[in-house]
């Protein structure tokens, strides 16, 4: 009976996906910002993709894209249908993902938006964990930090997001947070490597090798420092943790990073993390969110609740803001 049932629905989910395959030709024109970029990924001609895109505006009596010289952009009609059709395609990614369960087959697809921190040990871990039990789901992985974690929600690139210290929290709904102190990272030979908890201003009569301002550890950090008098002059800055790490581990300078990322490559003899004081630097939050109002796939549902728990094992659970 429940077989039966799922393939009535598979059926009826087939002929909606074909309804839906003009709305999937808008946003892969917006994602890619060319009708010629966007054919080829379709694997269409771009004279074939566009006399969909004229067909649907003369339909809807207004141009959804402005032709520019080097490409397309959305109109102002465009930014309000795109909200539209992503939603319409994310809902049917959850409907498919039903009908999967429904059938016994547990299928999907998973996108999730991170900071850098949880990409290299923890990440990886629920992944794998995940599909040993689920192998038919697949994974699309982002590095996005704070805001741009943040969009890729709205823009529904992604489905979760990992982030330290997001920006904004408008769109963002909290699904567990959990408190991420900031540590020294250093190498076993540095001055302040036997200290065990350090005090920022210990730690500032060092080099120091720091995140550019995009990220949540340097936000965590800067905002501590704006009731001191103390000021961050950075030998380094970069955009990339690791190698921030290694730096450190070079020149006998002092980097910062938080738990969830301080287990990532790291040997007996490599390094040694030292916590700051709290009240030096008060710990920062890693929320794991959802876009707000959005309902999950099955697979998602899933998989968000299996690393809530991982890290609700891990950390202390944080009030979220």
């Amino acid at each position: 009976m429940q077989q039966a049932a799922a393939k009535i629905a598979a059926v009826r989910c087939g002929d909606t996906v074909r309804h839906l395959l003009p709305l999937r030709y808008i946003d892969a024109v917006v994602r890619a910002g060319s009708i010629r970029k966007a054919a080829e990924a379709l694997s269409i001609t771009s004279t074939a993709l566009n006399r969909r895109i004229l067909s649907m505006e003369q339909e809807l009596g207004v141009p959804i894209f402005e032709r520019l010289p080097r490409g397309v952009r959305l109109s102002t009609a465009g930014e309000i249908l795109i909200q539209h059709v992503r939603s319409q395609l994310s809902d049917m990614d959850r409907v498919r993902s039903q009908i999967a369960d429904l059938s016994g087959v547990r299928r999907g697809h998973i996108s999730i938006a991170c900071s850098q921190a949880v990409l290299p040990v923890f990440l990886p871990e629920q992944i794998a964990l995940y599909r040993r039990e689920h192998p038919a789901v697949t994974f699309r992985v982002f590095r996005r930090d704070r805001e741009a974690a943040e969009a890729a929600l709205v823009d529904h690139t992604a489905d979760l997001a990992l982030v330290f210290e997001p920006v904004r929290l408008s769109d963002f709904e909290t699904l567990l947070a959990v408190r991420q102190p900031i540590h020294a990272l250093m190498s076993r030979g540095h001055p302040l490597a036997k200290a065990g908890t350090v005090r920022l201003r210990d730690c500032l009569r060092y080099p120091i090798a720091i995140p550019t301002h995009l990220y949540g550890v340097r936000s965590v950090l800067d905002t501590a420092l704006l009731r001191s008098s103390i000021k961050l002059q950075p030998v380094i800055e970069s955009d990339s943790f690791e190698f921030l790490r290694h730096y450190a581990r070079q020149d006998n300078t002092i980097s910062f990073q938080i738990p969830i990322g301080i287990s990532s490559g790291r040997k007996a003899s490599d390094d040694v993390s030292c916590p700051i004081d709290h009240r030096d630097v008060p710990p920062g939050i890693l929320y794991l969110g959802q876009l707000r109002g959005r309902s999950l796939p099955v697979a998602v549902s899933r998989f968000a609740a299996q690393i809530s728990s991982a890290l609700a094992r891990q950390f202390e659970e944080a009030q979220p803001r």
